[in-house]
């Protein structure tokens, strides 16, 4: 009698004699990127361990962070065997997310931001309609969004839908703009090829188109619950005018592959910022669409003019404050 032990595709096979007997396959891999959040990494990882589905590994990614949160990320893994980590220098939050997709054993990736968490039962949730439909690629799950700021906290609801179309997907479901990387389980497969632009912010919107085109079948559900809290030091809050360059450039890399007029007013908002923060050249092609006031006074007065425009009735309006 002789033994063998073996990893294919990530599923363990062992051979006793003549026989091959084959485990189940690690199910999901959670990646958190850990920099600066001492004061709410404990909530996520928590609201990680207190879910009923237990088919996963998390990989935290601690960036360099100069606080309490590498001692931490230590404790909790040896405190659990399933929760692994990674110190690395600091890099940024893409290479954070790609260095956890490099180490990720599970079938399907998910992400959680450290100062967010997930809701009761979310995981068993959203992973039994992953059960009941193998050939997802990606499921989109709701989100309360800025949680625990009242003026602006609202939820993100979804129906169950199944996108075989890409462009129906970012289009009628808007999923431009909700392009957030967590919320999400995703095949494995999907990140073979992509990974998060290092050095890019809102860089999931950036990568989200990227995985789409991967894709085949893309589906939204009305279960569980993403909370993701107001944070007054986080990159939304405190995004300037590069950063939204940056937003910038990643719609536009999409537009004319992907368009209606109200993605085009989306994108053309994104444009007014950036003019209104940075002053540089407005670089948004000219698309005929004119189902909007805003839309119709571009083909008017042009895009130079409409950028001035927004930016001195912006500024008057804050001097009536």
């Amino acid at each position: 009698m002789w033994a063998h032990i073996c990893i294919q595709s990530d599923c363990y096979c062992m051979y006793l004699s003549n026989k091959m007997f084959i485990f189940a396959s690690l199910k999901l891999s959670i990646i958190i990127p850990v920099y600066q959040v001492e004061q709410t990494l404990r909530r996520c990882i928590d609201s990680v361990l207190s879910q009923s589905f237990t088919d996963w590994e998390m990989i935290l990614v601690d960036d360099g962070s100069p606080d309490g949160c590498p001692d931490i990320c230590d404790e909790y893994t040896k405190n659990y065997d399933k929760i692994k980590v990674i110190h690395k220098e600091n890099g940024g939050l893409s290479d954070a997310r790609n260095a956890g997709i490099d180490m990720a054993k599970g079938e399907y990736i998910t992400f959680i931001d450290s100062d967010d968490y997930l809701g009761e039962e979310t995981l068993a949730k959203v992973m039994n309609v992953i059960d009941e439909h193998p050939e997802y690629d990606m499921l989109e799950y709701p989100v309360f969004v800025h949680f625990s700021l009242m003026k602006k906290e609202h939820q993100l609801v979804f129906d169950n839908s199944e996108y075989r179309d890409m462009r129906s997907y970012w289009l009628d479901a808007k999923a431009y703009t909700h392009t957030y990387a967590w919320n999400k389980i995703y095949r494995r497969g999907l990140f073979d090829t992509v990974h998060f632009p290092i050095g890019k912010l809102f860089e999931d919107a950036y990568t989200l188109p990227l995985l789409l085109k991967e894709a085949k079948l893309v589906a939204t559900t009305d279960q569980g619950m993403y909370f993701y809290t107001h944070n007054e030091d986080g990159i939304t809050v405190n995004a300037d005018g590069k950063a939204l360059a940056g937003l910038l450039e990643a719609h536009l890399q999409v537009l004319p592959e992907m368009a209606d007029a109200d993605y085009y007013a989306h994108v053309l908002n994104i444009q007014l910022d950036v003019y209104e923060l940075t002053g540089d050249d407005p670089i948004i092609p000219i698309l005929p669409y004119r189902s909007t006031w805003k839309l119709k006074l571009l083909h008017l007065i042009g895009i130079k003019r409409l950028c001035k425009l927004n930016k001195t009735l912006h500024s008057l309006m804050r001097r009536k404050r």
